[in-house]
């Protein structure tokens, strides 16, 4: 394998950032100091996803201070974690493009790894979090997720819940033409690529501020994940359909050889009220269960035609030219 082919010239770090003032000088100045230590030329992409503390102010101050070095991409509103990494992989100017998250859990100082590893030949770098600083919930929502990924992509990666990943820039053009208004990267940069590989990363407690995910908030993102990037809960319908019309016939069929069996019957067998009632609130249970699914794939379908833009840019800042060529 000719290694000069993979060699990284230029590298483009994309941190979504939102509500993020009590970590974000110190972020700034880690990846700043770990990527001057690389020896590549780089950038370092802040995308403000629409905050409403200081942050955009201090992205600008940082653009100011690092230009060159350092752009902020301002958007408009909240558009959401992946959409404004999306909003970061459309200004940027790298053959190899990580990503990372703004709250200093993942450590801007594992970035060399990465690239070591992309330049090894792999298209995709992901990683997986050691000793994990998280709750048990989303623990096993990780779980959970990494389990439907690896169904809808056939990519056998431990860990897509964490943003710290390497893409090379055909990968990320990739996903940029993509239109899909529900976007999950790790699952959609993974079914580009070639080669992948999984890094061992460490991961520390939040220093500072709390979660931006509630609990519910989690619950609906493992949700829409699932549903965005697979079929699988469509398919589920289908198997507890069977399920509940092969239970429906043999209590029936039970039902009716007890009304025979004996000379008088069983009395529940005669009446069977409470037994139908019993069968209808399971399959109605089923049915609405059934409808809700079917209306969320309606949904995302509903949307993806109206194709709106998954962001706005407001203002790019940092960058001499007011467009960087891709």
């Amino acid at each position: 394998m000719d290694s000069s082919k993979y060699q990284v010239k230029f590298v483009s770090v994309v941190v979504p950032v939102y509500n993020e003032e009590g970590c974000l000088d110190e972020l700034i100045e880690r990846t700043v100091k770990t990527m001057d230590g690389c020896g590549k030329k780089y950038e370092f992409i802040m995308v403000d996803d629409g905050s409403s503390d200081r942050s955009a102010e201090m992205i600008r101050a940082a653009a100011e201070k690092y230009s060159g070095r350092v752009v902020g991409c301002i958007l408009n509103r909240n558009y959401g974690q992946h959409s404004a990494i999306m909003a970061g992989f459309s200004i940027v100017r790298g053959d190899l493009v990580i990503t990372l998250d703004a709250d200093l859990q993942n450590p801007p100082e594992e970035i060399p790894r990465l690239i070591a590893a992309a330049e090894e030949g792999n298209d995709v770098v992901g990683t997986i979090r050691q000793n994990r600083q998280d709750t048990f919930f989303r623990r096993y929502a990780s779980k959970v997720v990494n389990c439907a990924a690896r169904a809808a992509t056939g990519v056998r990666m431990s860990d897509y819940g964490c943003m710290l990943r390497a893409y090379r820039r055909f990968v990320v053009e990739a996903m940029l033409k993509c239109n899909e208004r529900s976007t999950f990267i790790p699952v959609l940069g993974n079914s580009f690529a070639r080669n992948t590989c999984e890094i061992p990363v460490s991961h520390a407690e939040r220093a500072v501020g709390e979660s931006k995910y509630s609990l519910w908030k989690l619950i609906n993102l493992q949700f829409n994940l699932l549903t965005c990037m697979t079929t699988i809960p469509l398919r589920l319908l289908t198997y507890f359909g069977i399920f509940s019309a092969g239970c429906g016939f043999l209590l029936s069929l039970y039902i009716i050889i007890r009304r025979f069996a004996t000379e008088s019957g069983d009395s529940w067998a005669q009446s069977g009220v409470f037994t139908l009632f019993a069968v209808m609130f399971v399959l109605t249970g089923i049915q609405m269960i059934g409808i809700g699914v079917i209306g969320e794939y309606i949904g995302r379908i509903y949307t993806d035609v109206r194709a709106r833009p998954r962001y706005f840019i407001e203002e790019v800042v940092g960058r001499a030219e007011p467009e960087a060529e891709k």
